[in-house]
């Protein structure tokens, strides 16, 4: 039998990855914040629509999400819109320089061991969550194309 490659065996791995299913209650998760001293979590944003972005320092398509992520976070964070990223980076210094490099003002963490990663089961890099005032999961991104931006800011807006 033939041997898979790397990146046979991931896509075989991730097509059987569920994402945490529109219409879920957004799992509870906090951890260090990359930058400054404070601890993030999503219980202290209840009341608020949220965007939790997974991304990753490796993640070519993470390189052009993260700066509409930017752009929309602008735009709506004095309507009440937080954004949260995950970093599913091993480390936070590579994650810290990939932060640092595109300018990024909103919160992130890093999620080393995974555990978030786990009870949202993103598919693939980048993949965000957008979450209702309730607390519910209203709309699942996986990965980043062009227009995306676009949907995701009317999606936005629509529960602002």
């Amino acid at each position: 039998m033939m041997g898979l490659t790397a990146a046979t065996a991931a896509l075989l791995i991730t097509s059987y990855v569920c994402a945490l299913e529109e219409g879920a209650r957004a799992p509870a998760f906090s951890g260090q914040a990359l930058t400054g001293n404070q601890t993030l979590s999503l219980a202290d944003h209840r009341g608020s629509v949220v965007v939790v972005d997974f991304w990753a320092s490796w993640c070519e398509p993470c390189r052009e999400a993260m700066p509409a992520i930017e752009r929309i976070y602008q735009r709506y964070r004095s309507s009440g819109l937080v954004v949260i990223g995950v970093s599913v980076d091993s480390g936070a210094d590579d994650a810290r320089s990939f932060y640092r490099e595109r300018g990024v003002s909103f919160p992130s963490l890093v999620d080393a061991d995974r555990s978030i990663a786990g009870r949202y089961r993103p598919p693939t890099m980048p993949s965000t969550f957008v979450i209702d005032r309730r607390g519910v999961v209203r709309h699942v991104h996986s990965g980043f194309r062009a227009g995306d931006a676009r949907t995701l800011e009317a999606q936005i807006r629509e529960l602002l």
